[in-house]
Formats: structure tokens, C-alpha cells, sequence
């Protein structure tokens, strides 16, 4: 039996440590000796997750990275978090799950966890490395999405977003000079979650002609074929009648969400004289944008898991415009629990969503779009054992390890 080592920033924090910790479990049922490696443990007492450094170490290490960063951008806070440098990290390789396993798997390991000159040493003491990509970092000189820059097509250099006067030795350049020479020396086969994020791969000099396979994030399907824990008034949705359109984030209003074009698209639905509810979830930073919303609407504020369940099994359609995301998980969990996804398509959306078939892709950027979509959904459900039984077939746990087994 092959042990497997997971590493990522967290066992709980964020999308990645979510479905890294889905791909843990996924490899123990298929009998693999599997176990997550975290600098930020929530629970010790999980056998399954055992964390590196000590409290002190992690936070130099963060730290450092980030002082590195601040000092390159002029001393602006400004997109402060948006760019990792690789630069510092824990010694990993001397963990001793890291020294008893047969492969590594790398997932999200930003922040002064782990470094450029770590995965090497990794490298050189023969692991097998797998590089689990959950954005586009691996790819770039600093930035984990690289919006509308090109720069990773080439070289990069003068990145938007460190705000200081570009030159030709910055910090972004000297990052990916310094990756470009780790991919060269050290074996490592990249595993993108989503075709998408693989075209990128493609586009790009780093990784154009790397080892890259396709294969998506676990989604615990079973978990969301139950009825639902909280009726709408316990959730706190006083209309029990109007079909709901469910729109969640952990922040509505990070300009990655798009949450413009879903203001525009609902108003343009409630213009048209289109009956629904739009129900918001999460952390929302500039609440006044909701007064914008035409179309009768609530906020809930963040939710728990089985309170997300419960509000995509009361919900019609989830919605998403966000600009791009590799795999956007709020489509799988409400297409999964019988709601009909539109979304725009800059992303891995089209691994999830079969335009007309599980629902629907909308032109990029066009509330129009969004809320001509918004209607058919609305006014032609799609067979709720449909939508599960294509989340099912894609996205099921056991249908993932097979996929990482093949590659191990």
C-alpha cells in the first residue's frame, strides 16, 4: 500500500484545504495510507491531519514573505495578499510523513509554508511529486489568477500588481526565473482541476510543455442527495411560495464574483416581469449594494454546511458571474442538491455545467445573458436526478482516486 502525503496551507481554511481534505478521505476508502500535512491544524486531534513547524516558525515564515512583498510594492498594502513569492518555508522535507511517503502530493502551499527551494528538496530526496493546482500560481511569477495579463504567456515582469516603478530585475521576473529552473530540474507532474485552468497551463512558457493532467476536485455527492435540515422560515426566508435564485460567496462582493452583472441580470429579470426570490449568502463588505437589487431579495449572511444544503434544496436555479475561477464549488454543491447552475464560462464551469443539458453558460459579462438564462431556468427546470447524477459521474469521491491512483 502507497502512503500518500497531502500538503496544504490548512486543514479548513479555504477552498483548497475543503477539497484537499475530500481527496485525503477519497484515497483512505480506496485504501491508500493518506494523510494531510498542514502548517494551520483546527483539529490535532484528527488522525488524518498532523501539522509542520512550530507556532513561531509558521509565522516567521509568513512574515518574511510577506515583508518581502510589501518592501518590492513601495510599502502599499495594495494587493498585498494577491502574489506569493515561494520564497520561505517550512522544512518539510524533513516531516516524517514527508520522509515515509512514496508521493507528495503539493495542493496549496502559499504563505510561507512551503518554498520554491523545498519542493526541490523534495525532489532530491525522490519523492514522487504530484502538483495539485488550484490557480494559477504555479504558472505565474507572483499572482495566483492572472485576470486580463498576458505577462505568464512569455516572461514575467512589471506585475500589476506590485506598485512600484517595473524594471527589468523585479521581484515577479526573479520569481519565475526561479521556478523556470526548479520545473527544469525537478520531475513533477502538475494535475490541473479543471480544463480550463489546463488551457492556461498551455498558454503558458512555464508549464506549456510540463506533464499536466485534468482531473477535478472530490464532491461528496452523497452528502447532498438528503432532504434538507431547515425549512425556508427556520433558514429565515419568510416567502415560502416564490421559486429562489441562490447566489453565495465567502465575499459577494470580491470583484472576482462579478456581483455587478448579477445586480444588472436580476434587475433586468424583475423588469421582465419574471417572478423569483434572489437569496444572498455570505460575508458581504459594502452592503449598500444590495439596495440596488430591483427583484425581491434576502441576505442571510454567512451560513453553516447544512444550512447551505438547505437553502440549494428550497433554491431553483444557483447563479455565479464570477469573472473566473478554476472550479467554482457553490455550482457543484447546488447543481449536486438539484438547483440548475448559470454562469458565465471563463473558468471551469464548462466541466460542470452541459449548456442546455445541466444548465446554462452565459455570454461573458452580459447581464442580459445572465437573465435570459435566469428565466428559461426558471421557467423550465431541468430533472433534479439529472443535475445529481452528472455531479455524480464527474465529481464523485471514488472517481477521483481512481484518477490520482493511475497516476501514482
Amino acid at each position: 500500500m502507497k502512503k500518500v502525503v497531502l500538503l496544504n496551507h490548512s486543514d479548513s481554511l479555504g477552498g483548497a484545504s475543503v477539497v484537499t481534505r475530500r481527496l485525503t478521505d477519497a484515497l483512505r476508502d480506496a485504501g491508500v495510507d493518506a494523510r494531510m500535512l498542514v502548517s494551520h491544524c483546527a483539529n490535532p486531534a484528527d488522525p488524518a491531519v498532523s501539522s509542520v513547524g512550530t507556532p513561531a516558525t509558521r509565522k516567521l515564515t509568513f512574515l518574511a514573505e510577506h515583508a518581502d512583498i510589501f518592501v518590492r510594492n513601495g510599502f502599499s498594502r495594495a494587493d498585498l495578499f494577491k502574489a506569493s513569492t515561494g520564497k520561505y518555508g517550512l522544512h518539510i522535507a524533513d516531516h516524517p510523513l514527508v520522509r515515509d511517503a512514496d508521493v507528495v502530493c503539493i495542493n496549496w502551499c502559499n504563505q510561507g509554508m512551503l518554498s520554491l527551494g523545498g519542493v526541490q528538496r523534495l525532489a532530491d530526496i525522490g519523492k514522487r511529486i504530484i502538483w495539485t493546482m488550484h490557480d494559477m500560481w504555479a504558472m505565474t511569477g507572483l499572482c495566483h489568477h492572472a485576470a486580463s495579463c498576458a505577462a505568464y504567456h512569455s516572461e514575467c515582469g512589471a506585475c500589476p500588481l506590485l506598485h512600484w516603478p517595473p524594471h527589468r530585475a523585479d521581484l515577479a521576473r526573479a520569481v519565475w526565473r526561479r521556478k523556470q529552473r526548479l520545473y527544469a530540474k525537478a520531475p513533477i507532474t502538475f494535475v490541473a482541476v479543471s480544463h480550463w485552468l489546463a488551457d492556461r497551463c498551455r498558454d503558458s512558457a512555464l508549464l506549456r510543455d510540463a506533464d499536466v493532467r485534468v482531473i477535478p476536485n472530490a464532491f461528496p455527492c452523497d452528502s447532498y442527495n438528503r432532504p434538507p435540515r431547515y425549512s425556508r422560515r427556520q433558514l429565515g426566508i419568510t416567502d415560502t411560495d416564490t421559486p429562489i435564485i441562490v447566489f453565495g460567496a465567502a465575499r459577494l462582493d470580491d470583484p472576482i464574483k462579478g456581483f455587478g452583472y448579477a445586480i444588472d441580470a436580476l434587475n433586468i429579470l424583475h423588469r421582465n416581469g419574471v417572478k423569483a426570490l434572489a437569496v444572498f449568502f455570505g460575508n458581504i463588505r459594502d452592503a449598500a449594494l444590495l439596495q440596488r437589487i430591483e427583484l425581491p431579495h434576502c441576505y442571510l449572511g454567512p451560513l453553516d454546511a447544512d444550512r447551505v444544503h438547505s437553502l440549494y434544496c428550497h433554491s431553483r436555479v444557483v447563479l455565479s458571474t464570477s469573472l473566473y475561477e478554476t472550479l467554482p464549488g457553490t455550482l457543484i454543491e447546488g447543481q449536486a442538491a438539484g438547483c440548475i447552475p448559470v454562469t458565465f464560462g471563463r473558468g471551469g464551469q464548462a466541466d460542470i455545467v452541459s449548456h442546455g443539458v445541466t444548465g446554462y453558460i452565459a455570454d461573458y459579462q452580459s447581464p442580459e445573458s445572465v437573465a435570459q438564462y435566469l428565466a428559461a431556468a426558471l421557467t423550465a427546470p431541468i430533472d433534479a436526478a439529472t443535475l445529481r447524477a452528472s455531479v455524480a459521474d464527474k465529481f464523485a469521491p471514488q472517481v477521483i482516486a481512481r484518477r490520482y491512483l493511475d497516476i501514482f
